[in-house]
């Protein structure tokens, strides 16, 4: 089955993670996505373990289903090959500053003149009528701008620390993606390209916001930030006698089924502090402690038992190689395997949506560095007399 995005031509002029993950699922979707890369290739070339050097773990996953093609932009050659490519595509995106975009000449103007119906989109720090509108960002400043870093500290659980997982990046990449469809959607309906800003800052702002806005939503404070719930020092994994089991008692039927299960049924009927959501949520560092000291006195699989038994949503706690080979994802057939004409067998996430039609897949494999770059600019319109001095003068190159 072809891809819902099948025939969609992308310009992909992103490196490190946000950018490719973004273009990474709208190849998985079937879109051709044509990574531009820098003489040297993207910096994630180099990170991770690799077979071979400049294709590391990371960009193994987060570039494939692309091609690559190798472009110096600072040299005019460069500039106007980029622009032709851009001349026969849908969608351009990026995630350099827009400053920088606009001193290498390619700005949402200078690409609307090679095709005024394109979508430009970019994945940037800030917001450009902000303060901030010039300044670098990273994963690690975006989490701590957007008070995640905090969290910790508020929960009363931890020194302030960074999520250990590239959070911003595949928060921002995956609303890039809708954004992106957004205006896509208005160019299938109007003939209409557009300008699309997808700022780092605001985007974790909402997503951090939709959960800690807390009293603070009214006009006049009607009580604090922060969701009690999700700041309670207690709310993590259950240890057990042997180890970890993950349980969320949330409403009044679960709740009273955990006490009934304990032996404990009068708490259910007694306790106000158990009255109701509100009151729960009140009272939850008590409430959570009071569970904790439940499980800690069970094995994992006693635990796991007593919860089910009672139709309370449990399971066990994985550990990223339990992930790996987690029963059911080997039951679905997450995991694909690829076959890589250099880096040999390899296993990577699927796509997570099904469709009954349009099947997303990993069609091909990650790139070397520059391996379609003679194609692409075939397909641009280029001669041979012409992609050849671009190879003579290194503005582009190809694996040996």
């Amino acid at each position: 089955m072809a891809g819902a995005l099948s025939g969609l031509k992308v310009v992909d002029l992103t490196n490190t993670l946000m950018g490719p993950y973004a273009t990474q699922m709208l190849a998985d979707m079937g879109a051709d996505v044509i990574k531009v890369e820098p003489p040297d290739g993207d910096t994630v070339r180099g990170l991770g373990p690799a077979r071979h050097a400049g294709m590391g773990a990371i960009f193994l996953q987060a570039n494939r289903g692309k091609r690559s093609v190798v472009l110096d932009l600072k040299a005019r050659e460069g500039r106007d090959a980029l622009l032709r490519i851009a001349a026969g595509c849908d969608l351009f995106v990026y995630n350099l500053r827009p400053k920088v975009m606009d001193r290498l000449g390619l700005s949402y103007d200078a690409i609307k003149a090679a095709n005024p119906g394109i979508v430009y989109a970019g994945l940037f720090g800030y917001g450009q009528d902000g303060p901030n509108a010039a300044r670098p960002a990273y994963d690690d400043l975006i989490q701590g701008m957007a008070a995640i870093p905090s969290l910790f500290s508020a929960s009363g659980s931890a020194e302030p620390r960074y999520v250990p997982l590239a959070m911003a990046d595949r928060v921002v990449g995956l609303y890039g993606v809708s954004a992106i469809m957004a205006a896509l959607w208005h160019r299938q309906r109007t003939g209409e390209g557009q300008r699309l800003d997808i700022p780092m800052f605001e985007t974790m702002a909402g997503f951090v916001l939709a959960d800690h806005l807390g009293g603070r939503l009214f006009d006049q404070a009607e009580g604090a930030t922060g969701y009690p719930r999700l700041l309670s020092k207690d709310r993590r994994p259950y240890r057990t006698r042997d180890g970890y089991v993950c349980a969320l008692i949330y409403n009044d039927r679960q709740w009273r089924r955990f006490f009934e299960a304990i032996g404990r049924p009068e708490v259910w009927t007694s306790d106000p502090r158990f009255a109701s959501i509100t009151s729960r949520t009140r009272h939850i560092d008590e409430i959570y402690g009071m569970v904790a000291d439940v499980m800690r006195e069970r094995t994992t699989e006693e635990c796991l038992a007593l919860l089910d038994g009672a139709d309370i949503p449990v399971s066990r706690m994985n550990s990223v190689d339990d992930l790996i080979d987690d029963p059911h994802l080997a039951a679905k057939n997450f995991f694909v395997d690829i076959a890589h004409p250099s880096e040999g067998a390899l296993r990577m996430p699927g796509v997570a949506a099904q469709f009954s039609k349009t099947e997303g897949c990993a069609a091909r494999p990650a790139p070397r560095l520059g391996e379609q770059s003679r194609e692409v600019l075939h397909e641009a319109g280029l001669g041979d007399t012409q992609i050849e001095a671009m190879f003579a003068a290194r503005v582009t190159s190809e694996p040996d």
